[in-house]
This record gives structure tokens, sequence and C-alpha cells, in this order.
């Protein structure tokens, strides 16, 4: 079947099988390899993606029903060298350590700050709990989300 998807603001279409994972389609027909794969079970979140501006995990998806949506993946945040300002935080606040995870949950925050632009502390560590890092203990992952809504919030002054 034939799919056509706008990736990262560049209109993609491919000949997919009707069984194709978004996270396959973006990793294998489109060559965005930011996205990873970890659990194939929706348990780890680091295939997250935006979906028309909703962070999903892309493994649950099929690249058909993403037919004629927008997905961004962490590859489509930065402005040519300009980083996101979620991905500065989470390096000026060293909000990684392996950095498997890093993509995903770098894409579920900017959607949580996009729905939430002044998240406590307890509304960050809630809304990233479907993405897991089994090697830091998220504190500088939640300083810099934190830091990340704030710069947003100071931009929009």
């Amino acid at each position: 079947m034939q799919v056509s998807i706008n990736v990262n603001g560049e209109q993609r279409s491919h000949e997919v099988e009707d069984r194709t994972l978004l996270v396959q389609y973006l990793r294998d027909d489109c060559e965005l390899t930011g996205t990873n794969i970890g659990c194939d079970t929706t348990s780890c979140g680091a295939c997250t993606v935006l979906l028309d501006g909703e962070s999903v995990k892309s493994c649950t998806v099929l690249a058909a029903q993403a037919e004629g949506s927008e997905v961004t993946t962490i590859e489509g945040l930065s402005d040519g060298e300009q980083l996101h300002p979620m991905q500065r935080a989470f390096q000026t606040h060293h909000g990684l350590q392996c950095g498997y995870c890093t993509p995903g949950m770098v894409m579920a925050s900017v959607s949580l700050v996009e729905e939430n632009p002044d998240p406590t502390e307890a509304e960050v560590r809630s809304g990233l709990e479907g993405n897991l890092c089994r090697c830091t203990g998220y504190h500088n992952i939640v300083q810099a989300v934190l830091d990340a809504a704030k710069e947003k919030q100071g931009a929009a002054e």
C-alpha cells in the first residue's frame, strides 16, 4: 500500500506493507534513525514522536494510520544548527546518559509543555511516566523540562 506522510515538513511517500509500524517507516523508509525502537510493547517510550502535534509511541501506530498526517521526529525539532529549546535544556541539564531514551523523552517533553506551558515538577514527572530511562534518576530530565517551559514562557511574553 502507498502511504504519504508529511515528515519533519517534507512530504514523504512510500510503498509499505499493511503491517508496517510508523517507527519502522521512519527508520527504514525515511532513514530517520533518531527515533529508537526500545521494547516494541509501548512500555519504554523510546519511539515517541509527534503525530499531528500529539506525542505517540510510534511502535503502536501503523504507518497507514498516519496517512495524510504530520509527523515530527527528533531530527525535525532543530532549525539547522539551532537546537530546539527542549534539546538545549536536556543538554544544559545533562538530562541524558547513554542517550537511548533521549529522543523519545525530548519529544514527549515538547508535547507536555505544549499542553501545559507552566508544569509543576509533579506534573512533569506524571507527564513523562510512559517514557523510561534506565540510566538517570530523572532529576536532570525533570529540571530540563521545567527550564525549557520557563524559557518558552519568557519568549512568549
